[in-house]
């Protein structure tokens, strides 16, 4: 019988093969551990992420089969696409990853009786923020943030982690914007991590742990800055 493996708590220690995870396609792989900048890049470089609630060790999970975005092929319905010509939202890029977080974590979930993103996670993401590994698409109206979605990006992939809107299709734009961008600058996937109806209907799919895995450890071919608020913007300039 094959136990889960638990992590020393210094950072340093390593991840056991994404190959020994449990109770697949869940893909539980370890528990334990720490959230620090250095065991998080290496975990999404690995195909590794957190979820854990506050009364849980923090869990480590591997699925297999990954549910994956290709930035070029978001579906956009006509009512989405005549939203997003509409620009009735200013769209910006990192200029309030925490308060994204927040809101992320405080939005009620269907059939989810709290949050997984505890005030430790959520320090830790925005550490992740500040070292540059972290991004957040904001949609504002009327200087009020009404939608968005934040993510890691590590490689050519963008793993997404959260979204919310508080008015319709906001945070729908900011996907729209966020895959457009991606597809620009030669990003191959977002990482949905495990299936929702939702983002089935956007047009994201299952793929194999190991094809996933395969294209995340592949060398990005451009150079992206630490900052990329700029960088969108000029983005959105050309629009």
């Amino acid at each position: 019988m094959i136990s889960l493996q638990w992590l020393r708590p210094e950072s340093s220690s390593a991840f056991p093969a994404v190959e020994t995870s449990l109770d697949e396609p869940e893909g539980l792989l370890a528990a334990g551990g720490d959230l620090s900048i250095e065991r998080l890049v290496r975990a999404y470089k690995e195909g590794i992420f957190p979820w854990y609630s506050d009364a849980e060790p923090i869990l480590w999970w591997a699925p297999d089969p990954r549910f994956v975005l290709l930035p070029e092929q978001l579906k956009i319905s006509r009512s989405l696409s005549k939203n997003v010509r509409n620009n009735n939202f200013e769209i910006r890029m990192d200029t309030a990853f925490e308060e994204v977080i927040s809101i992320c974590a405080s939005q009620p979930r269907k059939d989810q009786p709290g949050t997984w993103i505890t005030d430790e996670m959520k320090q830790a993401y925005i550490d992740l923020h500040y070292a540059g590994h972290a991004h957040c698409v904001e949609c504002w109206h009327d200087n009020e943030l009404v939608g968005g979605l934040y993510g890691i990006h590590t490689g050519q992939v963008f793993c997404g982690e959260s979204m919310f809107s508080k008015q319709n299709n906001a945070s729908k734009i900011a996907l729209v914007h966020l895959c457009q961008f991606l597809n620009l600058n030669g990003f191959k996937l977002i990482d949905s991590q495990v299936y929702t109806e939702h983002l089935e209907r956007l047009g994201a799919q299952m793929i194999s742990r190991s094809e996933y895995i395969n294209i995340l450890q592949q060398p990005h071919q451009v150079v992206m800055p630490t900052n990329w608020s700029d960088l969108f913007n000029r983005y959105i300039k050309q629009l």
